[in-house]
């Protein structure tokens, strides 16, 4: 299709760029070469210089070669938001490997299948998470295994504290070897590796497996540079050195990893690092730290408006927010910014595109689209095609299947010839997400192919009905699935968390009226159940797959 969206580029972001041909851990040696003295990470208080920072990733990637390490091989990391994940993760890289992020929630059968796919032979491990991994061992080609402890980056008082009271436990890890020893021992330069920043893998990032067993998407330096490169450009006014990312999305997830990390250090901001998120911790640390840029996924706004504590706290430094990996209700939208003064908007991407495509411009709020993912990023194109073929390009407004081609796309999933031919076609990587495209070229996604709820032979797309519930004034969170239904085959249910103080004011009946007064009746919910909590994914994404079995 035409690409009708320039009509409405942001200001300031240039539509084309060229980008620096450079393996992806250079970003970070030019700008400790450029800005040595900025703080790189803060931890509980502890900073790190970009100098220090370098320093230490050039000290990992040395332990690496003294291991045998080589170009190509996997190096595991099995960390949460601590400064070692970025220590290992630019070090492993500079040594010529290719990183496997690993989620710390995993338990012993996802860890293993992961560690065998990717082929994995040196590991990373927080301590506390070794009772994970121990039991599978033997079962891996894991030749080096190597431990850490939170409190090595806390500062002297603060681990101090953590250990007489207990609040942060230690774990002993026999047979492993220790990062803060090995860190300490080598302090010679890493030999040089060559990288071809084009054709050389850097990340074995897997999917979610949502839909089945999870891929190794493939990514490339250059994917990586480019995706961080083009974040960094979609921010207006930003200010190269002097900005205060909040890096509360986890680092071993795609989003988390080019957003807070990737592209701060390409930006010499300074990243304020959170293992998991918690409210009270992040208004804390928004308000001490003076936090710029809180990119997020949209239950943490929800979490962060409904507060009761909230308003408590200045917050008034936030200026920018992309919300990512699940949609962005408008009305979560709208009180976030009323309470920061900040501007959220919502992007889209996913783990096969480094991972952002699409983002709402940044520069005008009447650029801003509510429901919508946006516009695509510079170098990047976008259309929707039929859902049964994928062959015939659609016109606006109609509804099929978002096709994405740019520089960030994956090379192909690592050892899974058949599902890289399915999704890249001719080109273009067909995202399985159901989306359409208005008349100034901003695009909606509708679904996943797979959540689609076929009620009658009519289709409803659950966050249509999601949408609506957020607008409720009692609703604090929705998830929405189809369920069998013998006369009209599938009809729809819908799992909500009430908020405080509408517990058993607020009834399914109510809502389900309202709901009706709003959209057609055939997707109004026809069964609704109260939960405490809807069940998530790592980077706080509701589980459709597993709210479907629930309901079984």
């Amino acid at each position: 299709m035409a690409k009708v969206w320039l009509r409405h580029w942001p200001e300031g972001v240039p539509q084309n760029i060229t980008y620096p041909e450079i393996p992806l851990a250079e970003i970070l040696a030019a700008t400790a070469k450029k800005y040595p003295s900025n703080t790189a990470i803060v931890f509980f208080g502890k900073r790190i210089t970009y100098r220090e920072l370098d320093d230490l990733c050039d000290r990992f990637a040395s332990t690496l070669v003294s291991l045998g390490v080589k170009k190509g091989d996997r190096v595991a990391l099995f960390l949460p938001n601590v400064p070692q994940f970025p220590i290992c993760y630019y070090g492993a890289l500079r040594s010529g490997a290719i990183v496997v992020p690993c989620s710390p929630l995993y338990k012993e059968r996802e860890l293993e299948f992961q560690l065998n796919d990717s082929g994995a032979e040196t590991i990373v491990a927080l301590d506390i998470l070794y009772e994970h991994l121990a039991p599978i061992r033997q079962k891996t080609k894991l030749r080096n295994v190597i431990t850490t402890t939170i409190l090595d980056y806390f500062p002297a008082s603060l681990g101090a504290l953590a250990k007489l009271t207990g609040k942060v436990k230690t774990v002993s890890c026999p047979g492993t070897m220790s990062l803060k020893e090995l860190l300490m021992k080598h302090s010679e330069a890493p030999p040089k590796v060559s990288i071809d920043c084009k054709t050389d893998t850097a990340l074995f990032q897997y999917t979610g497996g949502t839909t089945g067993v999870p891929k190794g998407a493939m990514l490339t330096h250059q994917n990586l540079v480019v995706n961080a490169v083009q974040v960094g450009s979609w921010l207006p006014t930003l200010r190269e050195g002097g900005e205060v990312m909040l890096a509360v999305l986890p680092y071993f997830h795609i989003f988390g990893m080019t957003v807070a990390m990737n592209m701060p250090v390409l930006k010499a901001a300074s990243m304020v690092l959170q293992p998991r998120f918690e409210v009270l911790e992040v208004l804390k640390a928004i308000q001490k730290y003076g936090v710029t840029l809180f990119p997020g996924v949209p239950t943490m706004y929800v979490a962060l408006i409904n507060h009761p504590e909230t308003g408590k706290f200045k917050l008034g430094t936030v200026r920018f927010c992309i919300s990512g990996a699940a949609a962005l209700p408008v009305e979560v939208m709208r009180r976030f910014e009323a309470i920061t003064g900040g501007r959220l908007v919502e992007g889209y991407g996913l783990t096969e595109t480094s991972p952002v495509t699409h983002c709402n411009p940044l520069d005008r709020p009447e650029n801003v689209r509510p429901g919508s993912i946006g516009i695509p990023f510079p170098d990047t194109e976008a259309k929707i095609v039929d859902i049964e073929t994928g062959e015939k390009d659609l016109p606006a407004n109609e509804v099929g299947e978002l096709a994405i081609r740019g520089p960030q796309v994956m090379a192909s999933y690592w050892n899974n010839p058949d599902e890289t031919n399915y999704v890249l076609r001719s080109g273009w990587l067909y995202t399985g997400d159901i989306a359409k495209v208005d008349e100034d070229g901003y695009f909606y996604i509708v679904d996943r192919k797979k959540d689609m709820i076929n009620v009658s032979g009519l289709k409803v797309w659950p966050r249509e009905v999601e949408e609506v519930l957020y607008e409720h004034p009692a609703v604090k969170e929705a998830g929405v699935v189809g369920i069998t239904d013998p006369y009209r085959g599938e009809t729809v249910k819908a799992f909500i968390v009430l908020k405080e103080g509408f517990e058993g004011k607020t009834t399914a009946q109510e809502i389900m009226q309202f709901c009706k007064e709003k959209m057609a009746s055939f997707k109004a919910p026809t069964q609704i159940e109260f939960v405490k909590q809807l069940p998530k994914t790592a980077i706080g994404k509701i589980l459709r797959r597993a709210l479907k079995e629930e309901a079984k």
